[in-house]
């Protein structure tokens, strides 16, 4: 492998990267009834490229986050 496919691989992999780690941060502060459901949607954010495109698309609405502390 080149230097300008691995720039390249890298460059296209750093927002799923990002994205992986946005949801699995999101879905840990979110309330989702249960402790099950919330593991669940913290695995499936967790499988690597398309986890965090199925959490986005179903998870993200079914939780809601807690209040703000005043």
């Amino acid at each position: 492998m080149d230097l300008k496919t691995a720039i390249v691989v890298v460059a296209v992999s750093i927002p799923f990267v990002g994205g992986t780690v946005w949801a699995i941060v999101d879905a840990a502060r979110r309330e989702f009834g249960s402790l099950a459901q919330k593991a669940v949607w913290i695995m499936v954010a967790a499988v690597p490229f398309v986890g965090f495109l199925v959490y986005l698309l179903l998870g993200l609405r079914r939780g809601v986050k807690p209040a703000a502390p005043d």
